[in-house]
């Protein structure tokens, strides 16, 4: 599935919500079900810098494409941070370097966010963006999980 078709899913599946405060409970409600990082993982060189709650991203490529777990402190952010995971998961590195598209935005998910928590989920896209560049720069062999 391409990023277009995830941003017209996202939005089919959150619009229906008209209530901001309600779509944001529903992304965070939906990231209470996800797995959290072991204690391995949630490392000082996983830690997502820009994030005033503490973000841990993993990033790793199979069968080219990009996959990512993550995990947060606050619920809110772990809400926010999984919709952006799984939004860019599954996708070729390349696409994902390539594209400008913001899921957040595009559902108007942050305008009622703080500086803040605005400033600490562009810090986790461009940590995404970043991952993706490197896998897409990697040879196959050489990719690991980080």
């Amino acid at each position: 599935m391409t990023l277009a078709e995830k941003q017209q899913k996202l939005r089919d599946e959150l619009t229906v919500i008209d209530d901001p405060h309600e779509r944001l409970a529903a992304v965070v409600n939906r990231a209470r079900q996800v797995v959290p990082l072991h204690a391995g993982e949630r490392t000082d060189a996983n830690r997502v810098r820009g994030c005033v709650s503490a973000v841990w991203l993993v990033g790793e490529a199979r069968d080219g494409r990009c996959h990512f777990r993550y995990d947060a402190d606050g619920p809110l952010v772990k809400g926010l941070v999984a919709l952006l995971c799984d939004f860019f998961s599954d996708v070729p590195p390349a696409e994902i370097v390539a594209t400008e598209t913001d899921p957040l935005a595009a559902l108007d998910l942050v305008k009622n966010l703080s500086p803040t928590r605005r400033n600490g989920l562009t810090a986790v896209h461009a940590r995404i963006k970043e991952i993706a560049q490197l896998f897409q720069n990697t040879p196959p062999a050489e990719k690991t999980p980080r």
